[in-house]
């Protein structure tokens, strides 16, 4: 039976005590280095950790390809502002860049109203650590998926779009990591796809709600 595995703490520090070549995929919603704070509920949202800077990303990315295996992939959650930054981290340690997915919501945020347009999209970058081939038919990089409402999470991520993209790089069995778990999404998913899974989360708060939701039902 698969496990799913939660370590609360910075993600830097736990992913240097885990040997090289111990993942077959990482899937991940890091920061986007724009001090994001949600504001369309009553009740706001603190502050994400960390998304302030874009810093931590090129010695994120190095651990990264360390603890993945050979021939396997990574998908990053991106903003249209981030896009070439991470693309050029990517490329600088190791990783081939591919396409750039484009998710496509159900809705548009709010912003400026009269200003500017309604945002629906939002991107996933994707590239390999060797070559590795996708499972299953080839799928055009634009992905069709409801956004879900942020109960846990203020940018919570679907979690069929995550289990979408698990089928597309893993099989049965195999070991996710997911360095910014947020509120267990990826978790979720890879229980439902009876996948491994190891997810790191500085805040203790969205560590209890990703147990919450494991012990809950994979279907939350």
């Amino acid at each position: 039976m698969a496990e799913q595995k939660i370590i609360q703490g910075d993600c830097l520090e736990v992913m240097w005590g885990f040997p090289d070549k111990s993942f077959d995929l990482v899937l991940t919603d890091p920061p986007y280095g724009m001090d994001y704070q949600s504001s369309r509920r009553t009740e706001k949202y603190a502050k994400i950790d960390n998304d302030i800077s874009l810093e931590w990303l090129r010695p994120f990315l190095q651990e990264a390809f360390r603890v993945l295996k050979d021939n396997t992939h990574i998908y990053l959650f991106c903003n249209d502002y981030a896009i070439s930054d991470f693309r050029k981290e990517l490329e600088a340690v190791g990783f081939t860049p591919k396409r750039t997915l484009v998710w496509v919501k159900n809705n548009h945020t709010s912003g400026d109203l009269e200003g500017d347009y309604g945002n629906k999209t939002e991107f996933i970058l994707y590239a390999q650590k060797g070559r590795r081939e996708l499972n299953g038919k080839r799928e055009t990089n634009v992905l069709m998926f409801d956004r879900e409402p942020t109960a846990y999470h203020p940018t919570q991520k679907p979690v069929d779009l995550n289990a979408f993209l698990m089928r597309k790089s893993t099989e049965e069995n195999q070991t996710i990591l997911d360095p910014f778990m947020g509120s267990g999404t990826t978790l979720v998913a890879a229980k439902l796809l009876n996948r491994n899974a190891t997810g790191i989360e500085i805040s203790p708060e969205y560590c209890k709600i990703a147990e919450d939701r494991l012990r809950q039902g994979v279907l939350l």
